[in-house]
């Protein structure tokens, strides 16, 4: 009990030497009524809370923000549309297999260097469908991964 006495003097003799520090540095301004300017009315609370509202540093950004969700949409709905087409024609070559048909491939070649890539347009026919990797194997044994194309069109043989 005597441990929290001394600690409660101990705060009460530190709590008094900062306050007088404080007074000492601004005891003259300390107590002073707030300054009412002659020439000025005071500041209304609406134009106040504006000069202490968020800084718009981007102008626009707002307007690009939905610019990119609209555009994002848009490419989506793009997406799901090649997709649905990219599915049509792999059935389609699953079903002319046999004749060996003589098809355009775009496809997504990743640099082994830095991120990014290269799209690379092929024409060949196809030697194999691993439908298990999801890959096609072409004639020139070139194998293309089903995820990377982008497009497949069936060509007049050359």
């Amino acid at each position: 009990m005597l441990d929290l006495l001394a600690q409660n003097e101990f705060s009460q003799e530190f709590a008094a030497t900062i306050e007088e520090q404080v007074m000492q540095k601004y005891g003259d301004i300390l107590y002073q009524e707030h300054p009412v300017s002659a020439n000025h009315l005071p500041m209304s609370v609406d134009n106040r809370a504006a000069q202490f509202s968020p800084f718009a540093a981007l102008t626009g950004h707002e307007e690009a923000i939905q610019e990119t969700a609209r555009l994002t949409d848009r490419r989506h709905e793009m997406d799901e549309e090649s997709t649905r087409l990219l599915n049509e024609r792999y059935h389609e070559l699953l079903e002319r297999f046999a004749e060996q048909p003589w098809i355009s491939l775009t496809y997504f070649v990743p640099d082994d260097r830095k991120e990014g890539g290269k799209y690379v347009t092929v024409q060949s026919t196809v030697k194999k469908i691993k439908e298990y990797e999801r890959q096609l194997v072409l004639a020139d044994e070139r194998i293309i991964s089903m995820s990377d194309i982008v497009s497949m069109q069936f060509l007049d043989r050359p």
